[in-house]
């Protein structure tokens, strides 16, 4: 039977060991963390949203990044400080620009079949992970905001979203605790949001009964020779004891260090790290549950989203272009705060955890996924804000290109 080694116990890692080992593979996870879900996949926004599958390859975003790059506490940020990974990264990215609209239906009906898969993982596993299905609210505060959305709303429903625009009383009326005006917006009844760090950890738990391996505290370094079997140099228990696994088949899901294990196996894989914040603010008392939305929102002014995760509000947003700096930062995380006490003043903020994480984007915002230039590697990474919405159908395309080139066990 092949054995095939996943590197990275984050939410794509973890569903495509689910999806292979249900094609019988022998499948061992490796991660760097104590325990799955640790790092990207820990406090995201929470949204499954294939209502925000636009692509960002337009003009429109980088006069804005241009615009914002003085200030600290700006949606996008971008530290002008000169790094060849950075600016090359850059420059493919708006070499994408022309086919924005192409990405953007193209990821769109990839996050509308995702979705299934995520849900029926979740009811074959009995997987609790403050599943909302209400729906995702888009506001805008102006009318020109608006129009533009209803422009780029037109590429959504060309990949099959259904998606409608409403008033400003409307989105009150979908969103009744929402204290603020606004102009409109477009609310997606279909998209739906919950707790990647408990969906991650059940079906890592659902892997193991299945047969998976999980190896963690366990650092890849170097993959040796350049055919199968490959070598795996492993670091266990803080980098004390070193081993060397061998497997026949890799599988990188390392997020944005990606990059690093592509080029050690021969393939060209720009992925770029870009942080993004969010805070859990916990509901404490009955007056903060009631104030708290339940519709997912996304403020597109502010480039701010939200979730209910039980009793948590989780709110998060941001783009941060500044390599793999993982400071949390007070001027980032104070707008996530403001923000929530504008729109939602009946929440107390007394009790504030904040949290953040790389985001593994390609410069054409489009993840890859399928073989690469070896026999027996395989990639599933590389989808930038979307992850969480994307994994599930990414991990179904993932088993179908092993099925392609490794015999099925049996």
């Amino acid at each position: 039977m092949p054995r095939i080694a996943i590197i990275g116990a984050g939410i794509t890692g973890v569903t495509s060991a689910y999806a292979l080992s249900k094609l019988g593979y022998k499948v061992t996870v490796y991660d760097r963390q104590r325990y799955p879900a640790m790092e990207t996949s820990y406090a995201n926004g929470g949204q499954l949203s294939a209502s925000n599958a636009e692509v960002w390859n337009s003009t429109a975003t980088v006069l804005k990044g241009l615009r914002w790059m003085w200030r600290k506490n700006a949606p996008l940020l971008l530290n002008p400080k000169f790094s060849w990974h950075k600016y090359s990264w850059l420059a493919q990215f708006m070499a994408q620009i022309p086919n924005y609209r192409a990405n953007t239906i193209a990821t769109t009906r990839l996050a509308i079949e995702a979705r299934q898969h995520l849900f029926d993982m979740a009811e074959a596993e009995g997987i609790d992970f403050d599943l909302e299905r209400r729906g995702i609210l888009h506001i805008y505060h102006e009318a020109a905001g608006f129009e533009a959305a209803r422009r780029s709303n037109t590429l959504l429903q060309a990949g099959g979203l259904e998606r409608f625009a409403v008033s400003g009383s409307e989105a009150r009326n979908i969103e009744p605790t929402l204290q603020t005006d606004c102009y409109g917006g477009f609310y997606t009844p279909s998209d739906a949001t919950g707790d990647i760090h408990k969906f991650t950890s059940g079906l890592a738990r659902a892997c193991a009964r299945l047969g998976v391996t999980f190896m963690q505290d366990a650092d890849v370094g170097q993959i040796g020779r350049g055919t199968p079997p490959y070598v795996l140099d492993v670091l266990r228990d803080g980098g004390t004891v070193r081993e060397q696994h061998e497997a026949d088949a890799i599988v990188i899901c390392a997020g944005a260090v990606s990059r690093k294990f592509a080029r050690q196996l021969g393939d060209s894989l720009n992925i770029y790290p870009v942080k993004g914040y969010s805070i859990s603010v916990h509901l404490d008392d009955a007056q903060s549950q009631a104030a708290a939305p339940r519709v997912s929102l996304l403020d597109e002014a502010a480039k701010i989203v939200t979730s209910r995760l039980g009793d948590r509000f989780r709110v998060a947003g941001t783009a941060e272009f500044n390599g793999f700096n993982m400071d949390i930062r007070a001027e980032r995380v104070q707008p996530l705060v403001d923000w929530t006490r504008k729109h939602f003043p009946g929440i107390r903020t007394s009790r504030v955890v904040p949290w953040c994480g790389l985001r593994p984007m390609t410069p054409n915002m489009m993840p890859r996924v399928g073989p690469g230039k070896r026999p027996g590697v395989f990639y599933n990474t590389g989808h930038g804000h979307l992850g969480w919405t994307l994994s599930a159908a990414t991990a179904q395309m993932l088993a179908a290109s092993v099925g392609k080139t490794l015999p099925l066990p049996g």
